[in-house]
This record gives C-alpha cells, structure tokens and sequence, in this order.
C-alpha cells in the first residue's frame, strides 16, 4: 500500500466546516484577516525572483481550502492549479470560482495522488504542513512538483511554549476565533526541523519571518520573531 500523508481526522475537521470558508466573519475569519500579508509576501517574492510581474506564473497551492489564496492570485493574472485532500472544500472552491468567473483549476488530491505533467514555477504549503500524517512525505511528494529554481513558501506554526499559549489557548479557547481542537500542538513544526527536511528534498532556505498580530489594529504583520506563526521561501536547487 502506498504511503500517504493524508490525515483523516483532520480532513474530516476540515470538511465539517467546507461552508464557512467564504465567510470572512465565520470560522475561517484569521484567515481572511491573515490573507492580505501572506499574499502580499508571495506577490512581492515572485517579483522579486523572476524578475517579471505574477501575470502568467505557474502556482500549485497544496491543501488550497475553500481557495482564499488562489482567487487573488489568479485575479493578478496567475496561472492557478488548488488541490486538497477533502471533496468538501474543493466542491466549495469551484464553485466560488466558478460565480466569479475566475478559471482556476482545482483537484481532490493530496501530492502524493496527484498527477500532472508540467511543473509549476511556485508552490504554496501555507498553513497545511501542521495538519498532514507525514511532514516528510507531504514535503518530498510537494517538492517533485516544483521546477528547477522555483520557489516553494510554507507558513506554519511553530513549536514552542508561546505558540501554545497564543494558537491554541488563546485562539482557541480564550478569544474562540478558531473551533476548539484546530490545531494538535504535537504537529507544529520547529523552523530548525522544517529547514532540515526541505534542505533533503533539494529545498534552501531563502528567507524566514515570523507573522505577528497587532491587538490594537486587527490586522496581521511580517516580523522577525517566529515564536508563533511563520512563513519560510525555499528555492529548489
């Protein structure tokens, strides 16, 4: 039987909440307020290394959700592949895509399952490694997808007593902006870890910045403390 690095638990989490996810005061609400830094990372990042503007880059975002991510990237002229592992959430993105008239290509598959010729120029990990059976797998199976000198971005969590008091008590259980038991801190991913199991699969770190939320705005920030949310670039070599 073929290894896989689906979680069913966590898909059936996920899956229970399919609906919500265009709802930017529901369940998924971090997310639509997490969304405009992550995207204004990645846009800026594929400027920066291909020299040429996001118009016509080839994206796969793995583990796309409802397609928070894919719809504006595809809106700034990205060509835009979503795949994840639960038919709930991918019946949802095709059919928002589909009432905005966006023409994105979305999959029920994990990376592992998926199939497809041409490689892709970036890959989003954002926010999905902490939720797989098997990081490694997750990330060789994610790898083989990328061209040579692509750019793969992986945000997650990190693994510390901080980021316990603040994902999980204080996101969960105190301010209830997430569905209690989200997240498993067992599955949160120390950056040293994630560099040591890219760098096996050909990945280099490029830039690491942690994400921070300011109380008194509402809105979310790049920064250069990781001790809770963190994004990484990884370029193939």
């Amino acid at each position: 039987m073929k290894n896989i690095t689906i979680n069913k638990k966590e898909i059936d989490k996920f899956s229970k909440l399919a609906s919500e996810w265009w709802n930017p005061n529901g369940k998924f609400k971090p997310l639509h307020k997490f969304n405009p830094v992550r995207l204004s990372y990645i846009k800026e990042s594929i400027t920066k290394k291909f020299n040429r503007s996001i118009k016509d880059i080839k994206i796969l975002d793995i583990g796309c959700g409802g397609g928070l991510l894919c719809e504006p990237l595809s809106r700034l002229g990205a060509n835009v592949i979503g795949i994840d592992a639960s038919e709930k959430n991918i019946k949802i993105a095709k059919t928002h895509a589909r009432e905005n008239d966006l023409k994105i290509r979305y999959f029920c598959a994990s990376p592992e399952n998926f199939y497809h010729k041409e490689k892709f120029d970036v890959i989003l990990n954002m926010e999905i490694v902490e939720h797989v059976k098997d990081i490694n797998l997750f990330l060789k199976e994610s790898s083989k997808f990328l061209k040579k000198n692509g750019i793969m971005f992986i945000a997650t969590l990190n693994k510390t007593l901080k980021s316990y008091i603040f994902a999980i008590i204080g996101a969960e259980y105190v301010l209830r902006w997430l569905p209690i038991g989200t997240h498993d801190w067992n599955m949160f991913v120390k950056p040293d870890d994630l560099i040591k199991i890219c760098k096996n699969n050909s990945l280099y770190l490029d830039e690491i910045l942690g994400v921070k939320y300011n109380v008194l705005s509402g809105n979310w920030h790049l920064s250069k403390n990781d001790d809770v949310n963190y994004i990484t670039r990884f370029k193939k070599i």
